[in-house]
């Protein structure tokens, strides 16, 4: 079987004479100065809010560009080989030209625009040497595709700088966040820190709040990007465990906003505090996190310590709670493990209630009878001291902090 023949689509360029070829570029090359005046003339004209910058010989670098692209595509068009091959964009300016707008805080939209100016005149004044030389229609067509083609290349180069300006700004903005972020997360500070704190935010542009949240969170099981979570939050993930400090938590939409954006992470959000006390709200967060790994609180989610703050209260001071439960509680130390816990249920429900036995026998889904046998007990065991307020409080305390830790069941709803 016969291979199919590739069909090249012939060169109506590539057709045109060498010398004709050779006088277009001789033209074309003496007119480039004149040419890149005229561009440059004309994007000035419309376009006056763009910068003029010069070069170290005073020139405006723009008309260097402008001049060294005419050139070059001059010079790939008057190749004998062409058209194979893309022209070669001169490296550097147009990528400098890129860099400028993105530095500036500008879009590429105008510097787009100037460019295709620019292939709309040069195009107008081949198209004149052309004709001028009898160079047919289709090859002049060609040369055009050529020249915008070409204009892809510049545009390519522009937005390379562009994107380098944006990641160089990026990397400042966030040095300068982890800076700020360091100062309003540090325990002790040096003299006042208000001047110093002012000056970092206003660096970044970020206004001091009147009171911060700072968050810590947990990695996902699965690498994911960083969690967007809305202008103004400072989020630093350069840490194991990344942290945010949120202004204003309690501003309207602020809770609805981080919640839908720290779907899928867990970790905690420490209390509202002023900004001078970022340091306290960051402490909270790291305790609620150690407890959830333990857990003790609930993963899978991202916390606010202000709705888990018995639970911080109480598990936090391990060594003081359990020192205070071995006294409090030595009473059941003789009871059995099983019947000691019973015991120990029944006096924290009847020490929350403050009712008799039917209320507590229905905090605990048992027979009023169970409980009374129980509360003898109970009374048999502690005497006197369970009618004593501090007593009641130390006793209530330690059970609320076994029941946290999963020692004692819950009330039964």
């Amino acid at each position: 079987m016969t291979a199919p023949r590739t069909v090249t689509a012939r060169s109506a360029w590539h057709d045109v004479p060498r010398h004709q070829v050779r006088r277009f570029a001789e033209i074309a090359m003496a007119d480039a100065p004149a040419l890149a005046e005229e561009i440059m003339s004309e994007i000035q004209r419309e376009y006056p809010h763009l910068p003029v910058v010069l070069d170290d010989s005073g020139e405006p670098l723009a008309l260097v560009g402008i001049r060294r692209a005419i050139e070059a595509f001059v010079r790939h068009v008057g190749h004998a080989g062409y058209p194979v091959g893309r022209p070669t964009v001169p490296p550097g300016v147009f990528q400098d030209f890129g860099r400028g707008e993105g530095l500036n805080g500008r879009s590429l939209d105008a510097l787009q625009a100037t460019y295709r100016m620019g292939v709309r005149l040069a195009w107008r004044r081949f198209a004149e040497i052309g004709q001028r030389i009898d160079i047919p229609p289709p090859a002049m067509y060609e040369l055009v595709d050529a020249g915008y083609e070409y204009l892809d290349g510049l545009v390519d180069q522009s937005v390379r700088g562009y994107a380098e300006a944006a990641a160089r700004q990026a990397g400042e903005r966030l040095r300068l966040q982890r800076r700020l972020m360091e100062l309003l997360l540090a325990e002790h500070h040096r003299g006042d820190p208000a001047d110093a704190l002012a000056e970092r935010a206003a660096r970044i542009g970020w206004p001091l709040p009147g009171k911060v949240a700072v968050g810590v969170l947990l990695r996902p099981a699965r690498e994911a990007v960083a969690p967007a979570v809305g202008q103004g939050v400072l989020l630093d993930m350069e840490y194991e465990r990344p942290r945010m400090v949120v202004p204003e938590p309690e501003a309207a939409g602020r809770p609805e906003l981080l919640d839908r954006a720290l779907t899928g992470w867990s970790g905690a959000i420490g209390p509202p505090v002023r900004v001078a006390d970022a340091a306290k709200s960051l402490r909270w967060a790291e305790a609620a996190v150690r407890l959830m790994e333990r857990g003790l609180l609930p993963a899978g989610e991202v916390l606010h310590c202000t709705e888990h703050t018995e639970a911080l209260v109480l598990l936090q001071p391990e060594e003081l709670i359990e020192d205070l439960a071995s006294r409090c509680l030595a009473p059941l130390a003789h009871c059995g493990p099983a019947h000691g816990r019973r015991l120990a249920e029944t006096l924290l429900a009847w020490l929350e209630t403050r009712g008799g036995a039917p209320e507590v026998a229905a905090r605990l889904g048992v027979h009023p009878q169970t409980v009374r046998y129980r509360l003898r007990q109970i009374r048999e065991l502690w005497g006197e001291a369970i009618d004593d307020p501090d007593r009641r409080f130390e006793l209530e305390l330690v059970l609320r902090a076994q029941r946290l830790r999963g020692a004692l069941g819950g009330p039964r709803g």
